[in-house]
């Protein structure tokens, strides 16, 4: 079942000047056509100004298309009367968690969503105990959000979407202002929320580690998509990535390196422990034939 589908999809960034006359016409979008699986852990890859983050946007509904369709589970987002349940059906996380979290004490910000919508008050405390206990942050319930640290914010956001029971999350470069170990958190957080809830996730980011794990990576080039596959299928077309401005995990360049000097290791390789899966044996049996 399709959780996201895009269909010819244009959009433009147009600068006005003070009498409202266009200065300038950017296309961020040209021709998209895209659909994402629901249940699925989708990353979307593309350097700056390559229409990831806008397309994020038009299928939250904070945005419209200059022409073409998004139907996210099913429904028109530009169908105003549909507006607010394309809005429960897919939230948003952005880059920034300061910008998204409002109130003072982390659980009243969990549930300021499912009251904005309209949740009783018993269902509103329910969802807040169960995002909060989805995303580890349980025992921070009572806390300021202002002395959390970044990744600890970023997981209050996410639990503040969850508790809207959508049935998808764009993260928006949720990890850009995070240390490694903030990054690792909402990762870990992604991904469990994916297998444990059945949350589809679309994760746009420009680290190409965080792709890894993904059950499917889309790359996007001037606004259009111009790569799609599973990781390995994406990380062994090395040389096409890096014509697009992108680069590859480093245990990967490191393999397609050491393969075009020579040694025989198969494409794609994505992690550490893949890599000396193959060339251990390989270091073992050159050592035995020194001896």
């Amino acid at each position: 079942m399709k959780m996201i589908k895009a269909a010819h999809i244009f959009f433009d960034y147009i600068r006005r000047d003070e009498n409202d006359n266009i200065e300038e016409v950017n296309e961020a979008l040209s021709d998209l056509n895209l659909e994402i699986e629901k249940g699925s852990f989708v990353c979307i890859l593309g350097h700056n100004g390559s229409g990831k983050s806008t397309f994020a946007k038009l299928i939250n509904g904070l945005q419209c298309p200059k022409d073409g369709t998004i139907l996210v589970g099913g429904m028109d987002t530009q169908d105003e009367s549909k507006l607010l349940k394309v809005r429960e059906t897919a939230g948003m996380v952005f880059q920034n968690p300061d910008n998204q979290i409002i109130a003072n004490v982390v659980e009243e910000d969990v549930g300021f969503g499912p009251e904005n919508i309209g949740v009783p008050t018993d269902e509103i405390w329910k969802r807040v105990d169960a995002s909060l206990k989805a995303v580890g942050m349980q025992a921070y319930r009572l806390k300021s959000p202002n002395r959390l640290s970044g990744g600890q914010k970023q997981r209050v956001a996410i639990a503040g979407v969850m508790a809207m029971k959508p049935e998808c999350i764009i993260l928006d470069e949720p990890t850009a202002m995070l240390d490694p170990n903030g990054r690792k958190e909402v990762l870990k957080t992604a991904h469990e929320l994916n297998k444990r809830e059945g949350i589809t996730i679309v994760h746009i980011t420009h680290y190409m580690e965080e792709a890894v794990e993904a059950d499917r990576i889309i790359v996007m080039d001037k606004g259009r998509a111009v790569m799609d596959g599973t990781p390995r299928e994406i990380f062994s077309r090395v040389d096409e990535l890096k014509a697009l401005k992108l680069c590859v995990p480093q245990i990967t360049e490191l393999s397609y390196e050491l393969k075009k000097a020579g040694v025989n290791l198969p494409e794609g390789i994505l992690t550490r422990e893949e890599f000396v899966a193959h060339i251990l044996p390989m270091m073992k049996e050159a050592a035995r034939k020194r001896q």
